[in-house]
């Protein structure tokens, strides 16, 4: 083989080696969200749309509610209770509501975070308003549910032993500063 055939196959195989690299770098961040997605990896809840809950285990956890608002968002944004009991198991509803302060329409869009972060495997959202852009026009007021329930599986899991307390935090950014959630 020659030199020029040898240099040809190695600049083909550095170009395809490129080429899937590229790839994977832009492959990264969805695969990375799908992984905490199924995982509950750095405390992102499953997202299970339309999921039905398993039923109540008769067993409880206090899930705590926080609400934030990213400082380029002229937003109110609270939730209606900042804790609730709630039976493993069983299908639960919590509201949010956000209010637009500014004088122009504003879209926004929610990340979340379940803490402990072993918890949040077990996090299973059905139905959330974080999994799509909100928009307010001036002054509106919305209220935003989140249907989810906790996952029986978390009664298991020797490092849940001592949870008693899971807290659900979301903040709101601009649509254009929104983070990738994962």
């Amino acid at each position: 083989m020659s030199a020029a055939s040898r240099n040809l196959r190695t600049g083909i195989i550095a170009g395809l080696v490129a080429c899937f690299m590229v790839g994977m770098g832009f492959a990264a961040v969805p695969l990375y969200r799908i992984f905490c997605q199924q995982t509950g990896f750095g405390g992102t809840a499953r997202i299970e749309e339309g999921a039905k809950a398993p039923g109540d285990t008769g067993k409880m956890v206090t899930v705590r509610f926080d609400a934030n608002v990213s400082d380029k968002l002229h937003w109110t944004f609270q939730p209606e209770q900042k804790t609730e009991r709630v039976a493993i198991g069983a299908r639960q509803l919590a509201f949010f509501e956000a209010t637009n302060l500014s004088d122009k329409a504003v879209t926004g869009s929610a990340a979340f975070n379940i803490s402990p972060d072993q918890s949040a495997q077990y996090f299973v959202k059905v139905q959330c308003f974080c999994f799509t852009k909100q928009t307010l026009q001036p002054g509106e007021t919305q209220r935003m549910p989140v249907v989810f329930y906790i996952d029986p599986a978390f009664l298991k899991d020797p490092d849940n032993a001592g949870v008693s307390e899971i807290t659900l935090s979301y903040t709101f950014y601009p649509v254009d500063q929104a983070p990738a959630q994962g």
